[in-house]
């Protein structure tokens, strides 16, 4: 009897320590260990067309997700390895630093925005897209067609506590603002006509745009005349956000950003045909005719907007911005 509870408390103890260890994590995780090794985990969105999504096989698709693989694929061949069994997690947004740092994922391809408040908790390659913010409207509502035309009474959609859609009504205070919990609720509301139009990263509207074809239309964002926002003077013309994408990774690991960027350097190269890897993968995802209309807008005299990233380029980290001044606002 003594033996037999010893075993089972011995048992228990162990247990208690395996949860422990997964609820309150371990050190993060290196790719290249992983690649290794034979396994990686990675990290995407399930929920986001174009960008991530699960399939009903249980399979992930989108432009992340080919990226990651991709990113993988070409690791393995440099160091000569078999390319790895991957496996995929979901990232929510608001965990994807959690993730990391608790060893969950080697790596993070989700819509993630570098940042300078986020490159203190990770490491990031990339950019490897760069993106701005975008408004989608229904194909056959012709009364929006810039930005100023919100400023008439319409309703605007955005994911609850979106900095971009109240920045949004800060400049245009008349448009109603309508919040839902994820995009996929707005899409649904502007489908159905409840609300006039919806704002988020450009790349994932025309994620929802390439779903619905000939439903929507996608509009640019820019700023209709000199602003003053946060205390930093936005010029008329210029974009209202630009967000870069890049792979989060575990903090410290300098040779894994430097052999991820370079397979996403490798992934930009053109091949025979002149679209390289990484551009026919964004064209999977989103069209080619968003991508047409992306690589047009940057190839535009004094065009703000830019279409090709350049990974390892971080840059744009350190920018400074234009105070806002008397004369300017």
């Amino acid at each position: 009897m003594t033996t037999s509870r010893t075993g089972r408390l011995v048992t228990t103890l162990a247990i208690v320590a395996v949860v422990a260890s997964g609820c309150f994590g371990s050190d993060p995780r290196d790719l290249l260990d992983s690649i290794r090794d034979g396994s990686v985990i990675l990290g995407t969105k399930f929920d986001q067309p174009g960008l991530g999504i699960r399939n009903a096989d249980e399979s992930v698709t989108g432009f992340d997700p080919a990226v990651a693989t991709f990113v993988v694929a070409r690791i393995a061949d440099s160091m000569g390895v078999s390319e790895p069994r991957s496996r995929w997690r979901e990232t929510p947004s608001t965990q994807r630093e959690t993730l990391i740092e608790n060893g969950q994922v080697d790596m993070i391809a989700a819509t993630y925005s570098i940042t300078p408040e986020r490159a203190e908790e990770v490491d990031f390659a990339g950019p490897y897209l760069v993106n701005y913010q975008g408004l989608l409207v229904r194909a056959d509502d012709a009364s929006i067609t810039t930005l100023t035309d919100l400023d008439a009474g319409k309703t605007l959609c955005s994911v609850t506590g979106s900095t971009s859609a109240e920045n949004v009504t800060a400049q245009l205070p008349s448009v109603q603002l309508q919040e839902y919990d994820t995009a996929s609720s707005c899409v649904e509301a502007l489908r159905r006509g409840r609300v006039d139009a919806l704002t988020t990263d450009e790349v994932i509207l025309a994620g929802y745009e390439n779903r619905y074809p000939g439903e929507f239309t996608l509009v640019d964002m820019t700023y209709p005349a000199d602003a003053c926002v946060d205390g930093t003077l936005k010029r008329a013309g210029a974009p209202f956000s630009t967000e870069r994408y890049g792979i989060g990774l575990g903090a410290g690991q300098s040779e894994t950003v430097t052999a991820v960027n370079e397979a996403l350097v490798a992934m930009m190269e053109p091949a025979a045909d002149g679209r390289s890897p990484w551009e026919r993968a964004l064209r999977d995802a989103i069209g080619d005719a968003q991508v047409d209309r992306m690589i047009a807008r940057a190839a535009e005299p004094g065009s703000p907007f830019d279409f090709t990233p350049d990974p390892g380029d971080l840059d744009f980290l350190e920018e400074t911005t234009t105070p806002c001044s008397a004369e300017s606002t």
